[in-house]
């Protein structure tokens, strides 16, 4: 509606004398629209909805009464925006409650008092014009705390990626291991029945709380983290204590508390290292007792493991990695989990090697499917 457009008021009446009184009431102020039946009513809102201000609706009328007229756009919830207002000479009880519950706002029964209805419909309009206003700033400063939301979130996010990554050059792994983490978490909840059920944004928060799993490696002394060999039975226990190192720093991190991300971070940096079979650690958690996104991370961990290059090792093969994995050479996996594994491995081993480009250095470290460091969870 152009800014200096005046607005209107449709007056809805079969009878010619009625929309004469209520032009005469209005027209200094409104532009006058007028239907003498529902069918004309409903044509006229079509065409010149942007600008009406209000709808004033008989009831009984030829071809389309006026309830036939509210039904239609109680459906398309245009009180939402547009009072209406049923103005009848049979102002009975049962049809001022259905007019009400199909969402008018008054009923006008006749003969009408001009000076008395002007004030009642004008001071109603002035309330539904404030609604909308209202309505419309509530809007927009949710629009620009959603905005807001992500920028903070997507700092935290970077903050996040970049102390995960950080974390990943100590180890002498690439910094890409945490991004393959995050895609294949993000890959397993989207695709499979492990992420039923979740919002986009809680599943792009497990995502994103996946690349810290590791995060409790910085409180392992370089001796073992960079060990390119064996690791001594007392070295593999202060090595496996990084899943409760993890949580202790973001214990120690109380601004973020609040935020889910958290949340789903705490338990995955803890259990990312349980198995179904109960003989992971640090809780020996066994079952659906490890939650949904802790296996998924889990998993995507030991392949991610499995197909990587190491200072002592090649990477396995995808097909390899897959044969180990489902044979329970590096621990017990939910079956439902591997036969989800199975159906996707095509896709994961297509993802995979477009992302893939290690730097050629670091190792599996403590993980389950470091076999070849003599050590098993």
């Amino acid at each position: 509606m152009a800014a200096n457009e005046r607005r209107a008021i449709l007056v809805v009446d079969d009878v010619e004398v009625n929309r004469v009184i209520l032009r005469e009431i209005f027209q200094d102020k409104y532009t006058i629209l007028e239907a003498e039946n529902g069918i004309e009513a409903l044509e006229v809102i079509d065409a010149h909805g942007e600008i009406l201000a209000a709808v004033v609706l008989d009831i009984i009328m030829p071809v389309m009464d006026g309830f036939g007229v509210l039904e239609i756009l109680h459906e398309r919830n245009f009180m939402e925006k547009v009072p209406v207002f049923l103005i009848t000479a049979e102002c009975t009880e049962e049809s001022t409650l259905r007019g009400y519950e199909l969402g008018v706002m008054d009923v006008i029964e006749r003969p009408i008092i001009a000076h008395i209805v002007k004030k009642r419909i004008e001071s109603i309009m002035e309330l539904c014009t404030m609604r909308n206003q209202l309505n419309q700033q509530v809007q927009l400063q949710e629009i620009e705390l959603d905005e807001k939301t992500k920028e903070i979130q997507g700092l935290n996010n970077a903050m996040i990626g970049a102390l995960a990554t950080a974390i990943e050059f100590r180890d002498c792994e690439s910094g890409e291991h945490v991004k393959r983490i995050h895609d294949l978490t993000l890959f397993f909840l989207q695709k499979t029945a492990f992420g039923k059920g979740l919002k986009k944004a809680e599943i792009d928060k497990i995502a994103t709380a996946a690349i810290m799993h590791d995060v409790g490696k910085i409180a392992i002394p370089d001796y073992i983290l960079n060990k390119p060999g064996r690791l001594t039975a007392e070295e593999f226990l202060i090595m496996k204590t990084h899943t409760v190192r993890g949580c202790e720093l973001l214990d120690q991190i109380p601004a973020i508390h609040h935020n889910s991300v958290y949340h789903y971070a705490y338990d995955i940096c803890r259990h990312h290292h349980e198995r179904w079979d109960g003989r992971g650690y640090p809780d020996g958690l066994k079952g659906d007792e490890i939650s949904p996104w802790s296996q998924i991370v889990s998993l995507a961990d030991v392949y991610d493991a499995l197909t990587s290059e190491r200072i002592y090792k090649q990477a396995y093969s995808h097909e390899k990695a897959v044969e180990m994995i489902i044979g329970g050479e590096c621990g017990i996996f939910n079956p439902a989990l591997m036969e989800e594994f199975l159906k996707l491995s095509r896709e994961i081993k297509e993802m995979m090697q477009s992302q893939q480009s290690g730097c050629g250095c670091g190792k599996i470290g403590e993980s389950q499917a470091d076999s070849s460091r003599g050590e098993s969870a």
